[in-house]
């Protein structure tokens, strides 16, 4: 079979945009579980590899409605797990704000739940709004991923403890488990000291699948030597080739192929019957953006407080990269620089989808360029953010994804049922057992 994307949905209650919520027939809440319920029958309408729950660990008013006001990831995808039966579901936690136990025996949890379609984003956190609810001083970014590179060796290593077939329930001999099948990790490292197993038997999918997003040098390494699955920022072709290749050329070096890993941009799709049905829409869409609530995401996009900047003064190009998230800033500051926006522009590119890449126009408009991108390797496949739901995505799954099947781009049906099979990964040995 020839190479076929993968797609993933990124849920947002009140839609990816930041006024989505206002669009005529959305939904308006992200702390309503028939809303993510839908969401979850449509991506399994149009077959998508995984359903994708972003996380935030501290709140204000002034942000994204749902970013503001939300249930927590895991719990949710524990309810998913219950009413959808093919989609992975995905969510994030942070290595900044957890502890690797903990962490490892929710998704191992999920994974059994849902028959083996979890998967774990580990993030490291970079607004630093959230240590003050957790008592800590927030760490700068490359302190930060030293720690993230222990702390997902530990977590696969828990997961690892159990080797399969453990769990054997003789009723003859009255053993429950073959002891010779459960190890301790007995880790000691220089942030955590974790002795395990975990409470929790091996998984379906031998480990959750990982999905990171880091752009920055420690974040591309951690990604190349453990990722399943990377989101990445783009707003620009040639941009994606080149990170897309700088990733793939890591990942001998940790013994792996470049089909190992797949590589998801954000994107939102703004799709009309017309291209003029879809500029209509992206006009009332951004009709009802508040320029303060987009300069918020800005603020923490770019790691500063911009509101003292003149709204129509172009973007300096000696403009510092920040000690947050250097993927979204990157591609939007390269952005600002090679189309030489204003602040403006700016604040209305966070409102639009958060600093991700937009595109416009009609079914057929939106697949070709999506199989460009596809085709030209500056990805694997996308990773999909509605603007608002369900609308956006039903049109999406509705209009845009047959094509992609009828061009052999994308399948038409399920052919496994867990994640991993979805990506074409095969599932891991414990490494604790000579896997």
């Amino acid at each position: 079979m020839s190479r076929q994307m993968h797609l993933g949905v990124f849920v947002l209650g009140t839609g990816n945009h930041i006024a989505g919520w206002r669009f005529p027939g959305a939904t308006q809440s992200f702390e309503d579980i028939a809303v993510i319920q839908q969401i979850g029958r449509i991506a399994e309408q149009g077959k998508f590899d995984l359903l994708f729950l972003g996380d935030n660990l501290a709140t204000d008013p002034g942000m994204h409605p749902s970013f503001a006001a939300k249930f927590e990831p895991l719990t949710m995808l524990s309810a998913l797990a219950a009413t959808t039966t093919h989609v992975g579901l995905g969510g994030t936690a942070s290595t900044s704000y957890t502890e690797p136990f903990n962490l490892a025996r929710q998704f191992a949890s999920l994974d059994h739940l849902s028959h083996g379609r979890a998967a774990w984003n580990a993030v490291t956190t970079s607004g630093d709004k959230a240590a003050a609810n957790f008592g800590r001083s927030h760490a700068g970014h490359d302190a930060r991923y030293e720690v993230a590179e222990e702390f997902v060796d530990v977590v696969r290593g828990l997961w690892d403890c159990w080797d399969d077939g453990a769990v054997i329930r003789d009723h003859a001999t009255g053993r429950y488990i073959d002891a010779s099948k459960l190890k301790p990790l007995n880790h000691v490292g220089r942030f955590f000291q974790v002795k395990g197993p975990l409470p929790t038997s091996r998984t379906p999918q031998g480990n959750p699948v990982i999905i990171q997003a880091g752009s920055s040098e420690p974040g591309l390494q951690l990604a190349a030597r453990t990722a399943d699955v990377v989101f990445t920022v783009v707003q620009d072709k040639a941009e994606a080739q080149a990170g897309y290749q700088a990733l793939k050329s890591r990942l001998p070096a940790f013994g792996r192929t470049a089909d190992e890993v797949a590589v998801l941009p954000g994107c939102m799709p703004i799709v009309g019957r017309t291209r003029e049905e879809a500029l209509a829409k992206l006009d009332t869409l951004m009709s009802f953006v508040d320029v303060e609530n987009s300069r918020v995401m800005l603020n923490s996009r770019l790691g500063i407080d911009v509101s003292g900047f003149p709204l129509d003064a172009r973007v300096p190009e000696d403009f510092p990269l920040p000690d947050t998230s250097h993927g979204f800033a990157k591609a939007m500051l390269a952005k600002a620089w090679r189309e030489k926006l204003t602040w403006r522009d700016m604040v209305n590119l966070a409102g639009a989808a958060r600093g991700h890449w937009v595109i416009l126009g009609t079914p057929e408009e939106i697949a070709d360029i999506l199989q460009d991108w596809f085709e030209d390797y500056a990805c694997d496949g996308f990773n999909i953010l509605p603007a608002y739901f369900p609308g956006a995505f039903q049109d999406f799954v509705d209009l845009v994804v047959p094509i992609l099947q009828d061009r052999g781009l994308f399948r038409r049906d399920y052919t496994g049922t867990t994640l991993r099979e979805h990506l074409g990964l095969a599932r891991p040995p414990s490494r604790l057992f000579g896997g």
